[in-house]
């Protein structure tokens, strides 16, 4: 039900008495029950008003002796680590001990408190046991909100553990208790709520006109003037003249008194009546949330906003304001640096178009007023209780599900819609039986799969949809680009399925180059990742380049199946767009050719090597599984993961390509598997020597959490929670780094010379304590020596040798280096089968074997200390290991100018003045993957002053370097968690 208009609430002919329960979570939704409160005191009503808000934010607006305040706070909403970022693990702790601890004893107050003011009506927004004690006190209640908390905790929970799962249980069962629920525009779903009245927007009003407000201020009309208002802001944050483009001035709303602004930022009163002030604003820079929200739209102010970490309603409001044209996105580290300038230059362009209501406290005063008086606005459906009871905490998360194929109860898929619809996200169609079919978005009809809420598979999308619009050659500047496009956009039959993979790159953030020793490692699955579009076509129906035809043509064979591949952001790396070749070039006769053909096949044209990675698959897919392409192939790559920078840009490549290609073919592999086929495509096709650690996380891994895997080949141990409190971040040096490079490949010999060395050793050892013919031993072991010297004779993997074994019996007796005609005369071979020993170069072998010794032990440290209880010393334990992993690359000789740099100037962060007389904040750093340059991972506490040091950090190194860093935060599911895409472009579009 949608109520647009009112014509006032009219003064009722019984005096009422209302209960408004207002949630612990910010002023947001004070102030919009301010609203709602006053037009229930003009139609002559009393209202108690529950909150933990100051009294100015009432007091300010309503002046009457109908207003009472009660200062009680019975839920905590959201608690913030910082200004930026919700703790989830604290918000539900904090929930627990202020809502559920002492449940029993809220609710025989609160219902005895209800029953002396003699209520006729609870109102919550959106306190959950408000509506518990109105039900147990016979009164009828009703919610005013545009999320609800079973919602938002919902997510939390999946982060902190099932065992706060009650809690949402809880919630959700409260809110079952309330009759309906006025929902206001920019919701959240709310499926707990069994009826639903949309009302238009509730926005306090403005007491002076914009000409006034200004006067007031002494600021002219012609001057640009922004409102910064954002409340709780950053520790620390110092606000700089510069910020502003000349000429502007900036309102500050919730400054301290002690903040010190430059002469162009003027600091507001604490009780300033904010929708004046931003009425009278060219445009506001601040957090989502639904005050702010609200008043840009019916203000028609352009929003320049910075999103919150964990902060769930705001991307429902968020588009919102995107739709309106209303908003612009600001990244976070261009707000704590100060780079506004193109952001409130780009704001004050904007059209803001919002035409709906902005009466929605009137309308929702005079709803209020209507039940209270008896009117029955629900229905007979089933208790939201009934319904939730099983699935609210599982709602939000299948959503997301890889396949979309579960069956999802009709209360849900119903709030399901409602979002899909409020968010212009994909709809959703249900059949009888209530599984999902499929998904429509504006340009394809998804058919299989999910879009995972990943903002980068929507634009990949929409990329995709694009390729067969003309592009204008006059307009486009970057001829590469040109090309790029130009040739995607006779890539794909449109009548087609289309099948679309995502696999991220990773942030080793422990393990290395121990991985080919068969360490333990901690690798977490990056945010930036590769798509692959793939088609298959019957060769007569696949639509070839020119080159491609004329070559087919000059064979004289008819059509045959042809591989063409266009890979984007080829301008960036200097190589080629296109690649495309006749998949019979992958035959010898009736078998695969051998993957040193193909090795020397791609290595032809150097700008074309790319394909290499890509092409590989199809290769290893024909020769390990015996698979047989008749058809053609076309795909598009489309990689977001930096190339050169030590995240795996190669595995998600790799990992992408074999997903989407295996969908496409209806080829069923693991993703471990798909991980184990792409090593090989890198080892023996593109002839890096690298481990399996990169494409197990691609393929493997999970947001926001750390892929443990044994190395021995590739056993994945589980999934490591990432504590709340804890934060990782990547920070690219600038040198390019590469696991093909002389320096990794190496120490990777090394390495596998050291481990032939132990177990000659341990072989000689042994033998010399075996009886010998005459029946002497030469030195005698005791028996469970015997079973270790075995063990170590045919030792499988180095880090099966435990660190106080090797510094006892074989760190000695290893050479500093050696020559590898030397070696190869005495062990004949390494036993490595992805490295060719140089006869004549000389290699070191004590520090390559040292380190995934140690390493496999400081992983497994690392692990354990993660599970630790939170304190500082937690951090510094796992920072020092992150420390000492670093120099033992360097020792290998896999160290960097510029990977030292950032780590020294972690260092220097972690040891400042500062940082000893607050909390520590950063502890610890490392050079990461194959080395030799590359990223540099850092581990901190997660909260804004962390940030505020790594972009320190990054501009301290461009000071020092001319290079900025780019910096690696946030995580996402590897390609095994997003399943794939089956897309078809719908035949007839507008």
């Amino acid at each position: 039900m949608r109520i647009e208009e009112s014509d006032g609430v009219s003064a009722s002919r019984k005096h009422l008495v209302f209960a408004y329960y207002v949630t612990g979570h910010g002023f947001g939704h004070a102030t919009r029950v301010v609203e709602v409160v006053r037009n229930l005191i003009l139609a002559g009503h009393d209202v108690h008003v529950v909150t933990g808000a100051p009294d100015f934010v009432f007091t300010s607006e309503i002046q009457s002796p109908r207003l009472f305040i009660r200062k009680v706070l019975l839920d905590c909403g959201a608690v913030q680590a910082d200004a930026l970022t919700v703790d989830r693990l604290a918000s539900l702790e904090k929930y627990s001990e202020t809502a559920v601890k002492p449940r029993e004893s809220i609710l025989a107050t609160e219902i005895e408190w209800l029953n002396s003011i003699k209520a006729d009506l609870v109102v919550s927004d959106v306190v959950p046991v408000a509506c518990r004690a109105a039900a147990d006190a016979g009164i009828r209640s009703v919610c005013v909100t545009n999320f609800s908390w079973d919602f938002i905790y919902a997510e939390y929970v999946m982060a902190a553990g099932n065992h706060h799962r009650s809690i949402v249980w809880q919630i959700a069962e409260d809110y079952s208790h309330c009759e309906f629920l006025i929902r206001l525009p920019g919701y959240c779903p709310m499926p707990a709520f069994r009826d639903v009245i949309d009302v238009p927007l509730v926005v306090r009003r403005l007491h002076k006109t914009r000409k006034e407000a200004r006067k007031e201020l002494g600021i002219s009309d012609d001057v640009k003037l922004v409102i910064l208002n954002f409340g709780g802001q950053p520790s620390g944050w110092k606000l700089k003249e510069e910020y502003l483009p000349s000429g502007w001035l900036c309102l500050v709303c919730g400054a301290s008194d002690s903040q010190e602004l430059p002469p162009n930022f003027i600091k507001l009163a604490k009780d300033a009546y904010t929708p004046d002030l931003i009425a009278a604003s060219d445009c506001m820079l601040g957090k989502i949330g639904y005050g702010t929200v609200s008043e840009a739209l019916a203000f028609k102010l352009p929003f320049v906003f910075v999103r919150r970490d964990y902060f769930n309603e705001e991307p429902f409001l968020r588009n919102m304001l995107e739709y309106y044209q209303c908003g612009v996105e600001m990244i976070r580290r261009d707000l704590l640096t100060g780079h506004w300038k193109p952001y409130l230059e780009r704001a004050i362009s904007l059209k803001p178009c919002y035409e709906g209501g902005i009466n929605g406290g009137e309308v929702a005063a005079h709803i209020l007023q209507e039940t209270a008086i008896g009117k029955n606005y629900a229905s007979d459906k089933f208790s939201g209780a009934r319904r939730l009871r099983d699935a609210i905490v599982l709602g939000y998360q299948l959503q997301r599900v890889p396949g979309r194929d579960i069956s999802i109860p009709e209360w849900y898929s119903s709030a399901e819609n409602e979002l899909n619809k409020s968010t212009g996200s994909p709809t959703t169609q249900i059949i009888e039986n209530g599984s999902l079919t499929s998904i429509c978005t504006d340009d394809f009809e998804i058919l299989h799969g999910d879009l995972q809420g990943l903002p980068d598979t929507k634009s990949f999308l929409k990329s995709l949809a694009e390729l067969d619009t003309v592009y204008d050659s006059e307009k486009n500047t970057e001829k590469r680009q040109m090309r790029e496009h130009k040739a995607a956009a006779g890539l794909f039959n449109w009548e087609e399925d289309i099948y679309v993979a995502r696999a991220p790159g990773r942030l080793d953030v422990m393990g290395g180059i121990a991985d080919y020793s068969g360490s333990l490692v901690l690798q977490m699955p990056i945010k930036e990742a590769c798509h692959v579009a793939v088609q298959r076509n019957h060769a007569s129906k696949h639509r070839l380049w020119k080159h491609a035809q004329a070559r087919q043509n000059a064979k004289g064979q008819g059509p045959t199946p042809v591989l063409q591949i266009v890979s984007y952001g080829s301008e960036l790396s200097n190589r080629g767009p296109t690649f495309d070749m006749d998949l019979s070039d992958f035959m010898d006769g009736e078998m695969p050719i051998s993957y040193d053909k193909a090795k020397t096949y791609f290595a032809q044209d150097p700008s074309q090597k790319w394909a290499a990675y890509v092409a590989g698959t199809i290769l290893v897919l024909m020769t390990e599984l015996g698979v047989r392409f008749e058809d053609s192939i076309s795909m598009l790559v489309s990689s977001a993961v930096p190339e050169g920078k030590g995240v795996s840009s190669s595995a998600s490549v790799e990992v992408a390509s074999m997903s989407a290609i295996a969908a496409a073919h209806g080829l069923s592999i693991s993703p471990r598997d798909i991980a184990l086929l792409c090593q090989k495509v890198e080892n023996h096709i593109v002839g890096a020597p690298c481990g399996v650690m990169d494409q197990m996380t691609s393929a493997c891994g999970e947001a926001n959490k750390l892929l443990a895997m044994v190395c021995q080949p590739a056993e994945v141990i589980g999934l490591v929670e990432i504590p709340s409190h804890i934060r990782f971040w990547g920070i690219d040096s600038g040198i390019r780094h590469s696991v093909g490079g002389a320096d990794y490949g190496s120490v990777r010999i090394g390495a596998f010379m050291g481990q032939k060395m132990i177990k000659s050793i341990a072989s000689s050892t042994l033998s010399r304590s075996l009886p010998s013919a005459n029946g002497l031993i030469h030195d005698e072991l005791e028996d469970h020596s015997v079973d270790l010297i075995k063990a170590e004779a045919s030792l499988d993997y180095l880090c099966n040798l435990s660190p106080h074994r090797y510094e006892a019996l074989y760190a000695k007796m290893l050479p500093e280096s050696i020559l590898g005609e030397t070696f190869l005369e005495k062990y004949i071979d390494h036993n490595d089968a992805v490295t060719i020993i140089d006869e004549k170069r000389t290699y070191v072998v004590r520090a390559p074997a040292n380190h995934p010794i140690y390493e496999n032990f400081r992983v497994k440290a690392f692990k354990a200390l993660l599970t630790s209880t939170s304190s500082d010393e937690q951090l510094t334990a796992l920072g020092e290991l992150l420390y000492q992993c670093h120099y033992s690359y360097s020792a290998c000789g896999l160290g960097s100018d510029g990977t030292d740099r950032l780590v020294r100037l972690v260092q220097e962060m972690q040891h400042g003045k500062p940082s000893k007389s607050e909390d520590g904040t950063l502890y610890g750093a490392k050079i990461t993957g194959g080395g030799s340059g590359g990223t540099v991972c850092v581990i901190g506490r997660n909260c804004l002053r962390s940030s505020q040091q790594i972009l320190e950090i990054q501009h301290r190194y461009k000071g020092g370097t001319g290079y900025l860093p780019f910096i690696f935060e946030g995580s996402s599911p590897g390609s095994g968690k997003f399943g794939y895409l089956r897309i078809h472009r719908p035949v007839s579009r507008t």
